[in-house]
């Protein structure tokens, strides 16, 4: 997993894609085919929107299994789509406890602080998401609107 995140953090990597994909498909293996199950119930919940759905699947594989990165994250957005910004943080930063390398959880977790307008912590959220994953063209964006903004202000 370390050459991948080593190869993903190369802005010049042409492969970037694959490599992300190989990322984020090792991330979401649990080792357990219940867990597994469960976990991409829940993955298909929130592709659907069911966000309370989502919440109840996340929830199953973490009292199974609370070092599942991915069922955090999974929870975190379900929770983040429920306006249930307490609860998103609170699960993003587990995310971040069991996998700082979680460009995901980073760019959401910027998301949240921009939201709650606390801009330089989002700016610093988003770069650190970067500097795992390059070739996020919203974070990209985020961190530029958000730059402009403070270009702005200082003038």
């Amino acid at each position: 997993m370390t050459v991948l995140l080593e190869q993903l953090a190369d802005p010049d990597e042409e492969g970037w894609m694959r490599i992300e994909r190989q990322i984020l498909r090792e991330w979401a293996q649990s080792g357990s085919a219940t867990i597994d199950y469960l976990f991409q119930r829940g993955q298909t919940a929130l592709q659907a929107g069911q966000a309370t759905e989502a919440i109840d699947h996340f929830s199953a594989v973490i009292d199974y299994d609370p070092a599942f990165a991915e069922a955090w994250n999974g929870r975190a957005t379900a929770y983040f789509l429920a306006n249930r910004m307490g609860q998103s943080l609170a699960d993003i930063e587990q995310v971040l406890r069991l996998n700082p390398h979680h460009f995901g959880a980073l760019a959401g977790l910027a998301m949240i602080l921009e939201s709650l307008e606390r801009p330089e912590d989002a700016l610093a959220a988003y770069e650190a998401s970067l500097a795992v994953n390059p070739h996020q063209q919203s974070v990209i964006d985020a961190v530029a609107r958000l730059a402009l903004a403070s270009a702005g202000q200082a003038l």
